[in-house]
């Protein structure tokens, strides 16, 4: 408690707290208050020491919270108080280092108004200079090398600033106080056009012969905040297919980028909440509605309701997109699953044969980036890839965690490291199938480490052998004293739910994806546990089904098809009035014999694989040229009136205390709706019904015996927005409490933070 006319307060304050202006706001504030003293970034914090009038001290610690930039994230802040000791001024003091000690780092952050008015002002001196940032936006986590958060911990560090920007790196009062990327055009980063061969370009004004390129039909791989990102008019079906083409991304759905709100609604249906997501500092990518009187080409999302839209979030691209009039293709710089391109060089030889030109800088990127992908469901915002904007922003968990490196899963993989009560959960690595996702993922890592200051003690991996992450994590654990602890998939998927959450107690976990070693050696999928962040036990699962072939079955759902008929419905099981009906007679053939000997059928409880199924039987696609191709077409094609309580048959059955979801009246159903030439949209929305009722079903009896009442959903397949409303209302009318994922991915993107979860609490 203060007491007396003066005292002095020596105050800590832990959060995102540098690189967001926070300093300069509390110089403004000392002097606003008449405090005299000091403030300084450390390692672990920001520290301040001011002296005053008692009342003044109390109302500048109220402020310090209360008024925060807008970019601040507040942790805690605590005070002690002391004699005074006569300072005659405030001042900043330089950085300090401590051994040991970490912050919470600050993601990039989009162009504020302040910049976007700067470079589309002629009388400005940033006029349309594209590395135009102030203290409130700009490029942070994807230049930092080290901690604390000072230019020559970054890659700016080798542009000397000119007397102008150095004035106002050095004035408190200015919004460019300590921007570390801090540049004009006499200074700072630069922009150049190259050819494919990296030939340069010569151009009066860059940005112009570029946006005149993208006119023209060109496909451009762009510089952006944590990679390169490849462009081109999205409205031109030509331009589209060729960047397919060159990418081998046959049809998985492209990002584009609008100039501004306006220009969405003209292509796209937005809601107040999808505006507010879309206009934050993050930026992320949103699954908007797509008009159908919207002239983007549909190539860009074929057989899609949605569209992922973005808006400018650097210099850069407000200029090209403003210059070019168009909506861009604005997509990762990579060919098919790899890393995203980061440095010049490394983008003319990887991008070569897919880029007709370059559009790149000398501003060094240090850490890869991808976009961060969000869609809004029940008004509320929902995380599908965490990345840039909200990487390496930290979880925060109920309880204070041991410090742990989580590996997570084979496909969009993210590592998580845990230190007191914060997870930090990677940006979005990618699927581990290559060397180069490999390096991407063994580098990030070690920046974490290092950013983050952690000391490990644990790691924690998939049960999938295979896995690539898996290995590396048993090759670190042997060639060291860290214990390893191997976490179940699906465990992990509802441990991820319940930590982001805040929840610590047992709950019913209901986990639906495509794939995920269980722990009786066979593939599980549609799981039922009773799980809490310490262990599970499965209660429930959907029926076994034969996996022919293994992956191929994966890629080729109506291998899942023929498997769910002729393992439900009989080996001998007519086709006839089916679209499986005019696959190849031999290859039918070999798949009955392989599901009749049992080679290389694998056995599987998945809910993915079973929508997969379905979805080859009503003949909307048999084969997939991205994960969950034939489940997202299937979901797309039910009507926008979901109101409908028309669902398909089944059953439930204990086979030795496991309760059994049969599914063979629901096949035998979906197969007669075929025959009788019912609707695709109304098989899917049936079926849809069908999954929504099984999960609740199966709820109910688990809840009768457990007594418990709350219900945790997670897995790639409740990114199913359609099955997520219908299982959300059903749950909550039979009086559940329903968690579901908004701060990570549902899909294996969170299994990482789960992995973390459980291991911090392993026995070992």
């Amino acid at each position: 408690m203060l007491t007396g006319a003066g005292r002095l307060a020596r105050i800590r304050v832990r959060g995102v707290v540098q690189g967001v202006g926070f300093r300069p706001f509390v110089y403004r504030l000392a002097h606003q208050y008449q405090l005299k003293g000091w403030v300084r970034n450390t390692s672990g914090s920001v520290d301040i020491e001011v002296e005053a009038a008692e009342k003044a001290v109390r109302n500048f610690l109220s402020d310090l919270e209360d008024k925060a930039p807008p970019m601040a994230r507040i942790e805690s802040v605590k005070a002690t108080f002391h004699p005074p000791k006569g300072y005659t001024g405030f001042q900043i003091e330089p950085s300090l280092s401590r051994e040991g000690q970490y912050q919470l780092v600050s993601p990039d952050i989009a162009t504020c108004d302040d910049c976007q008015r700067e470079i589309f002002s002629s009388t400005d001196r940033r006029f349309h200079y594209p590395f135009t940032n102030c203290t409130n936006c700009g490029p942070r986590f994807t230049i930092i090398e080290d901690i604390p958060y000072d230019r020559p911990k970054t890659t700016m560090r080798k542009f000397r600033m000119c007397p102008r920007c150095q004035r106002e790196y050095d004035e408190p009062l200015d919004r460019r106080f300590h921007a570390q990327p801090n540049a004009c055009p006499d200074c700072g980063p630069a922009l150049e056009l190259v050819d494919s061969g990296g030939k340069l370009v010569e151009a009066k004004d860059v940005i112009k012969k570029a946006s005149q390129l993208l006119k023209e039909g060109k496909i451009l791989a762009v510089k952006g905040l944590g990679g390169f990102q490849l462009a081109c008019d999205a409205t031109s079906d030509s331009a589209v297919k060729t960047l397919r083409e060159r990418k081998r991304r046959p049809s998985k759905p492209l990002a584009v980028m609008i100039t501004d709100i306006k220009e969405i609604e003209r292509h796209c249906l937005i809601s107040a909440e999808e505006k507010k997501l879309l206009e934050s500092p993050q930026c992320p990518i949103v699954l908007l509605r797509w008009k159908q009187s919207s002239d983007i080409s549909k190539a860009v999302a074929p057989n899609l309701k949605y569209l992922g839209v973005m808006l400018p979030y650097t210099p850069l691209h407000h200029l090209l997109l403003k210059e070019a009039g168009l909506p861009l293709v604005m997509t990762s710089g990579n060919l098919s699953e790899e890393p995203i391109a980061k440095d010049n060089d490394e983008a003319l030889r990887r991008l070569k044969g897919i880029a007709d030109y370059f559009l790149m800088h000398n501003r060094d990127i240090y850490a890869r980036y991808d976009d961060s992908v969000y869609m809004v469901e029940g008004g509320q915002p929902i995380t599908l890839r965490r990345a840039r904007g909200y990487a390496p922003y930290p979880i925060f968990l109920p309880f204070k965690a041991k410090q742990i490196l989580a590996c997570g899963a084979e496909d969009k993989n993210t590592f998580c490291l845990t230190r007191d009560g914060h997870a930090f959960l990677s940006q979005h690595i990618g699927d581990m199938e290559n060397e180069e996702t490999l390096q991407h993922f063994e580098n990030t890592i070690e920046l974490y480490k290092k950013l983050f200051r952690i000391e490990l003690e644990i790691i924690a991996y998939d049960l999938h052998p295979d896995y690539l992450a898996t290995k590396y994590a048993l090759e670190a654990g042997a060639s060291s004293s860290l214990k390893l602890v191997p976490v179940q998939h699906h465990h992990a998927h509802i441990a991820a739910c319940l930590a982001e959450n805040g929840v610590k107690e047992r709950v019913i976990g209901v986990a639906f994806d495509g794939t995920g070693y269980g722990a009786d050696g066979t593939i599980w999928g549609g799981e039922f546990l009773l799980a809490d962040c310490k262990d599970f036990k499965r209660v429930g699962h959907l029926e076994y089904i034969p996996l022919p072939g293994g992956t191929a079955a994966i890629k080729k759902p109506y291998r899942l098809a023929l498997s769910y008929l002729y393992t439900l419905l009989g080996e001998d099981f007519d086709l006839a009035g089916l679209p499986l009906a005019g696959l190849y007679p031999a290859e039918i053939e070999i798949i009955r014999r392989q599901l009749k000997r049992k080679i290389n059928s694998p056995l599987a409880s998945s809910a993915g694989r079973l929508f997969d199924a379905v979805a080859a039987l009503a003949g909307v696609r048999g084969e997939i040229d991205y994960e969950a191709q034939a489940a997202i077409e299937l979901e797309m094609l039910a009507p926008d009136e979901i109101d409908s309580a028309e669902s398909y048959p089944f059953s439930i059955e204990d086979e030795g205390g496991m309760r059994v979801v049969k599914l063979k009246e629901l096949l035998a159903a979906v197969v007669e709706d075929v025959r009788n030439k019912v609707a695709v949209p109304e098989i899917s929305l049936k079926f849809h019904h069908t999954v929504a009722e099984i999960v609740t079903e199966m709820c109910k009896l688990i809840a009768r015996e457990s007594k418990i009442k709350r219900v945790g959903l997670s897995g790639g397949v409740f990114q199913n927005r359609l099955l997520l409303k219908l299982a959300t209302a059903a749950l909550k009318k039979e009086g559940f409490n329903v968690l579901n994922h908004r701060l990570v991915p549902a899909n294996d993107g969170g299994i990482s933070l789960g992995q973390a979860v459980v291991a911090n609490f392993a026995e070992i």
